[in-house]
């Protein structure tokens, strides 16, 4: 029956949210401290260090798996091919990633909104405020250092796109204003115009605004002139035939036109629709008054950039990010270390944002992922460093050292460390040893996976541990098959031995599909052939093909293959073949039998054979086990000589 792989058990404590998490529990005997007068001057603490709970979350396993086919992917694109060649399949891979992540946030978000998961929202919060902020991020750091023309003006279209994902809770607040009965009167109606309009996603923000201009007639020519400026704004694409300088004709044009509407105080008679028009042409003041809806100073960057820099280049881009965060915190905020990543990031400085999100966040994904493709890219080629093993392929390793902690997701750690040239080998070898082989089928995977990496000491030391492991549980059949499996001939002879004494004790052999079919495999050891050809005397003897079975017991004796303290046994296999109405054996195959019993009654001791001999069919005349044993021996001699008598008398 096939085994199936389960979970570990697992220990939990609780945070303050009542979340589950697994965590170690450690005492520091030396935090009992000693203060100078002699007095205890301290408590011992235990100190709770949780394991990486990322790759426990089922949500973000689903990322790790995905990504992990995306990796093997970009491996495989060849590296003799033009760079020219190879910017698109960068850009795919970089596109992919992306959508994972993107797909692995909405999953999260869905399920934080759930009110009988309630529980999970802390958890989330919890669990992934810097990973998933720096897996968001992903996107602008792919964008900035792989996809973006540093001579283009689509950068703010790939901003937009990224702060669309920071800021996706925007649908489900619209979502919920206009399924109201009333949505122009909603609390929150404002709220979600705004919010479209801050993120460029004009044509949501027309949609919604027709609520409120049917609630208005009066205002309806105020309305229709803020549609038509919405629905006019230019908004670069490249690939479109329009060049950048005529863009940039076109959009000054239409700055003009909500300039001049501004002047005209078109829309003074409604606040909302005035602060509407005032973003437009990018005033920063009045932008500052909506932080609630911006939440972030990269949020508030891209909305400046948006409305007062649409082609901005990836080169100046850093001088707008110091002042938009300067801008938008509070003077007595200290920035925070995703803040300072971001602002490597903008500066092109790909060194400094590995370095940085390597010390912020709890698991190598990001970096990981991260340095591969740069490092394709031809991006990370200064970066190496003094240890044998350049960036990225440190990066790799230690991420997948983390996924062998986990009893599933071990299994694409492999592929990571396929891809490690210099220490992947190395780091797998030693890794691969320290899977818990809870079940025969878990094993197997591990066994195949060494098997198709030529590693074959790691092969032997799994089937030897599996052998150990089922000889514990007496399981001698499957023990046997571990062992051969192993080449271990001194275990073989072990097991092959409590076959037989087994067989002396019940009569019967157990596991006779395995021992009927060892093959070539009876030759690991001498005691394991003897035990194969034993049990094939037992075949032939059941199949009443004595005289085979007959030289093949004679021959497991004079080959010497049997062992000595056995010998007994087989002469007692021998008498009923030789108390047959037909001679079985020999007058030569007498004699030798004659000179087995004598070898070993010339000993100074007799083994006695433990076994019942009524196995084979043969009832003695006389109850042996009560007689003793040289008188045992003398009934031995008299059938064989009688034996020898009628061959002679034949011949």
């Amino acid at each position: 029956m096939e085994e199936v792989d389960v979970e570990p058990t697992t220990t939990y404590s609780h945070d303050s949210n009542h979340v589950k998490v697994q965590s170690i529990l450690l005492y520091n005997p030396l935090s009992l401290c000693v203060s100078s007068g002699g007095s205890a001057g301290g408590c011992p603490f235990v100190h709770e260090v949780r394991k990486d709970e990322d790759i426990y979350s089922p949500i973000l396993r689903k990322l790790f798996n995905e990504s992990h086919h995306i990796f093997v992917g970009l491996q495989r694109i060849r590296e003799d091919l033009p760079s020219k060649n190879k910017k698109p399949q960068f850009v795919s891979i970089s596109k992919n990633y992306r959508s994972v992540i993107r797909a692995c946030m909405e999953e999260l978000q869905q399920v934080a909104g759930i009110p009988s998961l309630s529980t999970l929202k802390g958890f989330i919060s919890m669990m992934s405020h810097l990973s998933l902020w720096c897996k968001q991020n992903f996107n602008i750091f792919c964008t900035l250092f792989v996809v973006c023309d540093p001579l283009a003006g689509s950068l703010v279209l790939h901003l937009l796109d990224w702060v669309r994902l920071h800021k996706a809770d925007v649908d489900e607040k619209a979502r919920e204003v206009l399924a109201s009965e009333s949505p122009a009167e909603h609390q929150a109606y404002w709220d979600v115009v705004i919010s479209y309009v801050l993120q460029g996603r004009m044509d949501e923000a027309r949609q919604v605004l027709v609520k409120q201009a049917a609630l208005q007639p009066a205002a309806r020519v105020m309305f229709k002139l803020l549609d038509n400026l919405l629905m006019k704004m230019p908004i670069f694409n490249p690939g479109e035939t329009q060049t950048l300088t005529e863009f940039d004709v076109k959009w000054r044009h239409w700055r003009e036109e909500v300039d001049h509407c501004l002047q005209d105080q078109s829309f003074a008679s409604n606040r909302h629709l005035e602060d509407i028009c005032k973003i437009l042409v990018g005033d920063e003041d009045v932008l500052l008054e909506y932080k609630e809806l911006l939440s972030t100073w990269y949020h508030f960057l891209v909305t400046r950039l948006l409305f007062s820099h649409p082609t901005v280049k990836p080169t100046e881009l850093h001088y707008y990010a110091q002042s938009s965060m300067h801008m938008f915190l509070d003077t007595r905020s200290v920035p925070e270390p995703l803040d300072s990543i971001l602002l490597a990031a903008f500066e092109f400085d790909i060194h400094q944002v590995i370095k940085d999100c390597s010390i912020a966040l709890n698991n190598w994904w990001f970096v990981g992922h991260l340095t591969d493709l740069l490092d394709h890219c031809k991006l990370l080629q200064s970066h190496n460093l003094h240890f044998g093993s350049n960036l990225r392929e440190f990066l790799l390793l230690e991420y997948a050292s983390g996924l062998f902690t986990h009893h599933s997701l071990w299994q694409l750690a492999v592929d990571y460390f396929d891809h490690c040239p210099e220490f992947g080998r190395v780091y797998l070898e030693l890794q691969i040893e320290r899977v818990p082989l809870d079940t025969e089928r878990k094993a197997l995977k591990v066994i195949r996976i060494c098997e198709q990496r030529q590693m074959t000491e790691q092969v032997r030391s799994i089937c030897k541990i599996m052998a150990k492991k089922a000889l514990r549980n007496n399981r001698l059949g499957s023990a046997l098959s571990w062992s051969i499996r192993a080449k271990d001939a001194a275990f073989a002879t072990l097991i092959s031995e409590r076959f037989l004494q087994d067989y002396c004790a019940k009569g019967t052999f157990s596991d006779l599909d395995l021992i009927d079919n060892l093959g070539p495999a009876m030759l690991l050891s001498d005691r394991l052939t003897f035990l194969g050809k034993y049990r094939e005397f037992h075949r032939l003897y059941g199949e009443k093909r004595f005289s085979d079975a007959a030289k093949l017991l004679l021959s497991l004796m004079t080959a010497k293959i049997a062992p000595h303290s056995f010998w007994m046994t087989l002469l007692t296999d021998a008498l009923p073949l030789l108390e047959q109405k037909e001679v079985i054996f020999s007058a030569d195959q007498t004699h030798e039998l004659m000179f087995c019993l004598e070898e070993l009654t010339s000993g100074k001791s007799v083994p006695t054979p433990d076994r019942p001999m009524q196995v084979l069919g043969y009832t003695p005349p006389y109850p042996l086990s009560n007689v003793c044993f040289p008188f045992n021996l003398l009934i031995h001699c008299f059938i064989i000589c009688s034996n020898l008598y009628s061959c002679l008398a034949r011949g």
